[in-house]
Order: C-alpha cells, then structure tokens, then sequence
C-alpha cells in the first residue's frame, strides 16, 4: 500500500511540475509576442527638423526590423497622410511642428490608428515653451523665468540671455547672446521662425538630459559641447560634443535629476517615452529647459545613449516603445 502511494505522489509531483513549465513556458512565449506585426515609420515631414527626421527615421525603422517587425517608412510631405490599410500601428519619428505638437497625432486618431509616444494635448503643450513653462510652474517644477517678446517690444533682462521661438525644437532659432551688439539680429532671426520670442536668463553652469521609457527613467547624461553651447550643429553636424552617460554625478543630485524628470513627464501627460532636459548652476541649482516627447534617434541622439548605457540595445528600444503604442 505504501509503494503504491508512493507512487502516486510521485505522478501527482510530476503533473505539478509539467503545470508549471507549462504556464512558465507559456508566459516567456506571451513576453515575445508582438501586439503588432505590420508597422510604419514616420519620418521627415513639413518642419525645419526634416533632415533630422529623415535620419530618425531610417534608424527606428532599422531597428524594428531587427526586432521582427514589417516596417513600412513613409516620407511625410503633407498633414493629409494616408497610410496603407495593413498598417496596424505608427512610430513617429517627425521631429517640430507637426510632429512633436499634436498635428500628427490628430490625424492618426482620425485614422483610428495606434502611434508611439504623447497624445494630442500632451504633445500641443510640451511643444510650445510658453505653455510648458506655465505647466511646470503650477506643479512646482523650477523653469527659467524670462520674458516673451513680439517684434518692436524692448528687452528688459540683463544680458547674457538666451533666445528662442517657443515653437521649434533642436535649437532651430535659438541664439545665445553675451553682447549688447548681438541682440538685434539674434532677435530678428527668432522673428522669423514664430511672431513670439522667448528671451530666458542665461544659466551658466553644466546641461544634463534624462531619457523615460515606458516609465523606467535612465541613467542621466551630461552634455558637453566644444565651445560651450550646445546648438544645432554641435547636436547634428559636429563630432566634438562629448557625452558622459551616466553623468559623473553623485547618488543625490542623480536621483534628483531623475525625479525632476519624472516628475515634468507625469505634469505634462506625457506617454511612451521622451527626454527632459536641465541646466545645473555652479551652486548645483536644477532647472528644467524642456521635454522632447519624440526626441531624436540618430546617431549623435541622447535617448538611445541613455538607453544603451540602461543595457537596453537599439533594436530592444525600438520595439519596447512600439508595444505601447495606442490612441
């Protein structure tokens, strides 16, 4: 009679055990699907960050292929789109107006189709500095304080200063000024990009960025540009800017930066992924300049350095942030 119960503890142990490999077994396949097959990169678009665009978007649509997708890249040229039928799913890499301010998302949601990153409002208000600023502000979030100009109105603040229109990214019409003879046409060139300037006090000291990915904030990474400003050209053109990832910070202003990151995502309604960028005074002083809710994928970009260093490779960012697309 033992024998024979023995025996059937030993089947009852062994049904046990093939249950759990079953369910083990069925959850690591359930990690690897993919929730969408047929996919399109977009990229260039109708903004002065085109080219960028363009260079995004080839990279992203590279790595999703590596990750096992069927990638369709489609060179937007106009806000009317269409996209094929068998599309199931957009990853947008349209860098500036219309992309990162909610026009594309519009039109995708006309669509009924799911897209990468912020939605509509999220991504109308992190694009326009004015209203990013006012945003922050009520959260307790500290930001430059500075002033907005229209063409004729007189400069208050003390140089130096930095200028900007409050709807473009990538430094498009930012200028920094130090000389009182530098304004004029520092200030007539911003012009040409919005009927708005943003003119912000200057903020001497070290710039950082902090990448969130699907609500995992990476490792923080130090910019360091050649000649001190970090413009267009040193972000896309030049090879002299050095990146320190992670930042040679201490625990405590890391974990600082990472929650003030955090913490201008959530204020924002951000979604997906993005990249929120500081100035560091030289009393270790925190300031928030802004967040890039698609921010740049080439190969001079911060996000997938940040996420590189997080051990997460390029292909595995790419798919990890197309997963959680949606409407």
């Amino acid at each position: 009679m033992f024998a024979r119960m023995g025996l059937e503890v030993r089947f009852f142990m062994t049904g046990i055990t093939t249950w759990f490999s079953l369910v083990f077994s069925m959850r690591k396949r359930s990690c690897h699907i993919k929730p969408f097959e047929k996919v399109a990169v977009l990229k260039g678009g109708i903004s002065a960050e085109r080219e960028v665009s363009l260079v995004s978007g080839a990279s992203i649509a590279n790595g999703l292929r590596e990750a096992g997708y069927d990638v369709l890249e489609i060179d937007v040229t106009a806000k009317d789109f269409i996209l094929p039928a068998s599309v199931e799913a957009v990853f947008i890499a349209l860098h500036g107006t219309f992309g990162e301010d909610g026009g594309a998302q519009t039109r995708l949601e006309e669509l009924q189709i799911p897209y990468t990153g912020s939605g509509v409002e999220s991504s109308r208000i992190s694009f326009d500095k004015l209203l990013t600023d006012q945003c922050l502000s009520q959260h307790g979030v500290p930001v430059p304080r500075g002033e907005v100009l229209r063409a004729g109105q007189a400069r208050t603040l003390p140089l130096p200063v930095v200028v900007k229109p409050p709807r473009e990214g990538s430094s498009v019409g930012c200028h920094l000024v130090f000389e009182e003879s530098e304004w004029e046409s520092a200030f007539t060139e911003a012009l040409t990009h919005d009927e708005q300037v943003l003119v912000q006090p200057f903020i001497p000291g070290r710039e950082f960025t902090v990448g969130v990915v699907d609500g995992e904030v990476l490792p923080v990474v130090e910019i360091i540009p050649k000649k001190g400003w970090y413009d267009y050209a040193a972000k896309y053109e030049a090879n002299t800017t050095r990146y320190v990832v992670p930042a040679e910070l201490d625990a405590e202003k890391t974990a600082e930066m990472q929650a003030l990151a955090m913490k201008t995502f959530d204020a924002l309604g951000a979604r997906g992924f993005g990249r929120v960028d500081f100035r560091m005074t030289p009393e270790r002083e925190l300031f928030v300049l802004e967040l890039n809710t698609i921010p740049g994928f080439t190969s001079h970009s911060l996000l997938p350095k940040a996420a590189a260093a997080a051990g997460i490779e390029f292909p595995a960012l790419c798919d990890r942030i197309m997963r959680i697309a949606s409407l």
